[in-house]
């Protein structure tokens, strides 16, 4: 019996940190990311803005704000992402083509797929990529897009949390007559001309992670937060030496 009471604190001291090992700790993806929206180069904008992304584990709050953009025609606007995408807005070598102009599969390399289709209502999936009726329109030249509660993956979620997501707002004037027209044909649908896909304006997400979700971007989110397994290994010693002191009372009384 003295044994059994001489130990026991002992077990208790070991069976804490490895309780809070084996259990880990959930990290929620919670975070905020925000992005400065600029002419992407050869697309002859003059277009300027921001945009910023709150995420809420697999939810999504966004605004974008742009401005001196074409005014009263939709303009498409889109979360990029993909995993070997170089995470960032294209340069003038993406005209691979020689237009003169950057178009949105030239780009691609550069910001990825459409993951977030940033319509003003309805299905906000890739599915909606060209849904040009429900596009901001940019009354008076201006866009002031918001809306909440976007449902994304897990992947998306965490790769906006790294900083490796992107914002494009597409649609521009070439001619300058206010409208989308030209000879040229848009890269992702012929029956729409260059002007009204190619990307217009651009800016990388920059993550402010938030409530342990830095511990989910790697890809695992079940590791053991040190502040706890510290907090364990204190329980653990406190649990020892108040048993040490207990055992020693009994030795003296006996």
């Amino acid at each position: 019996m003295r044994t059994t009471t001489k130990l026991a604190p002992l077990a208790l001291a070991l069976a804490l940190p490895l309780s809070f090992t084996a259990s880990g700790v959930a990290f929620a993806a919670n975070g905020n990311a925000t992005a400065n929206l600029s002419p992407v180069p050869l697309n002859e904008s003059q277009a300027s803005g921001t945009a910023n992304v709150t995420v809420s584990g697999n939810r999504l709050d966004v605004t974008v704000d742009v401005s001196n953009i074409l005014a009263d025609n939709p303009h498409a606007a889109h979360i990029h992402f993909g995993m070997d995408a170089l995470h960032e807005c294209p340069t003038a070598a993406a005209d691979e083509d020689g237009s003169g102009h950057i178009n949105t599969t030239e780009g691609g390399p550069a910001y990825g797929p459409v993951t977030v289709s940033l319509t003003t209502k309805g299905d906000t999936s890739p599915d909606s990529t060209l849904a040009v009726d429900r596009f901001d329109t940019a009354p008076g030249g201006t866009i002031n897009y918001a809306r909440g509660h976007i449902k994304v993956s897990s992947a998306v979620a965490k790769g906006i949390l790294a900083s490796e997501a992107v914002i494009v707002v597409h649609g521009n004037d070439y001619n300058g007559n206010g409208k989308y027209d030209g000879a040229e044909k848009s890269d992702l649908d012929k029956s729409l001309p260059t002007e009204a896909t190619d990307p217009n304006v651009c800016g990388v997400l920059n993550a402010s992670p938030t409530g342990g979700a830095a511990a989910g971007i790697g890809g695992g989110s079940t590791g053991t937060s040190p502040e706890l397994l510290g907090l364990g290994a204190a329980l653990g010693l406190a649990a020892v030496g108040s048993g040490a002191v207990a055992y020693r009372r009994r030795r003296s009384e006996s």
